[in-house]
């Protein structure tokens, strides 16, 4: 590989594993980390380290530590804070195994029980190996609970069904249409269409955000001068405090996908839930003000459907059907402005998804209204 990249396809790393000789992909882990540390931006502590993990899907990922001047260093990115967002990012289900360049802090090793039976994740630290041949099995892997022992996480505080990090989640998030909801950094206005993408893309962080310990899911997205947006979700841990923020989620988000600078975010929104118990505004506010001092910042409060509290005796089918539309617009300005396929067929594809999404949120609210009609109650939904 010429140029180390932050996702690696599972085929090209199969690739490279065979021309160097390698048993397996992951004997190719390790030779990636002191490349991978290249990439980290650490101006504070000017201590690069390189994250490198294999997918269940067979891709590799990398992750780097990111530390922003003038800021307190908890809003700080570790490695592997970075690796598991990336790989929520590119909707990788489960991390197998990672090699990092030096052992992973409290922090992380508290993170990585967000994973689904983290037990299994395997780690090599390749700084305690300096001379090691990583071209031969066995590998010097050692599994987390040698790392981290009479854990605390989820399996503490939620039900066996609850979705975990990399898993699918769906918090029900969306826009009130009968108000404006835009917070304009301090005043209230109209949208225009890229704002409006730049909203909607926002949501859909939200709702992918893992935040079942405070309820308060949030999400951010990022633009650059050419438009391209770049989304990250909010990630909690059970010992609240490694909880990666979505400023922070969305700007190594920014980074894997190439964006290049901070100076180049142009503008960025943050979707949370109105009245939060946990709200990232001022945060993200900061955040912005350091490490992208031009970029238009706006927040959006939203309600939810599906999850917490939204009382559906005082919504018509009209107003709901002008919600599910408005929805749906926006949806389709993302995928044909933002990122317009590049094919007809890929084209085609993109509409049928819409199209299934309108069918699928409508056919939620007719239920509820339904639900309500029957029992002549309004339904609370938690």
């Amino acid at each position: 590989m010429d140029h180390l990249k932050f996702v690696i396809s599972a085929s090209e790393a199969e690739s490279v594993a065979q021309s160097l000789g390698f048993p397996s992909v992951l004997h190719l882990l390790p030779t990636l980390v002191q490349p991978a540390q290249s990439l980290a931006r650490p101006p504070i502590s000017k201590f690069p380290v390189g994250a490198v993990g294999l997918g269940s899907d067979g891709r590799v990922f990398i992750g780097v530590n990111l530390e922003f001047p003038g800021l307190p260093l908890n809003q700080s990115v570790h490695a592997e804070q970075f690796l598991c967002n990336n790989l929520a990012v590119h909707g990788c289900p489960r991390l197998i195994a990672l090699a990092v360049s030096a052992a992973p802090c409290g922090h992380c090793r508290q993170f990585f029980q967000e994973l689904r039976d983290p037990s299994s994740l395997q780690i090599l630290i390749t700084s305690d190996h300096p001379n090691q041949n990583f071209s031969k099995s066995p590998l010097p892997f050692k599994p987390l609970p040698e790392f981290l022992t009479n854990p605390f996480g989820p399996c503490d505080l939620l039900d066996k069904e609850s979705p975990l990090l990399l898993e699918p989640h769906s918090n029900g998030l969306s826009f009130d249409t009968s108000r404006k909801h835009a917070n304009f950094n301090g005043f209230y206005g109209d949208l225009e269409e890229s704002e409006a993408l730049l909203r909607i893309e926002a949501l859909e962080a939200a709702n992918k955000s893992h935040a079942p310990y405070s309820g308060c899911p949030s999400g951010v997205a990022l633009m650059d001068p050419e438009g391209k947006v770049y989304r990250g979700s909010y990630i909690e841990s059970a010992a609240y405090n490694p909880s990666l923020g979505p400023v922070q989620a969305a700007l190594a988000a920014y980074i894997a996908w190439g964006g290049g600078g901070y100076e180049r975010i142009v503008a960025a929104a943050l979707v949370e839930r109105e009245g939060a118990k946990v709200s990232h505004e001022d945060t993200a506010r900061l955040l912005f003000k350091r490490v992208s001092p031009k970029c238009e910042f706006r927040v959006y409060h939203c309600s939810s459907v599906e999850n917490g509290s939204v009382n559906f005796s005082r919504l018509s089918l009209r107003r709901g059907t002008r919600w599910l539309l408005d929805t749906f617009h926006m949806k389709m300005l993302s995928y044909l402005v933002l990122q317009p396929p590049k094919t007809k067929r890929m084209w085609v594809k993109e509409v049928l998804e819409s199209v299934t999404f309108l069918f699928g949120r409508y056919h939620a609210f007719a239920a509820l209204l339904f639900h309500q009609h029957c029992s002549n109650q309004t339904p609370v939904l938690h």
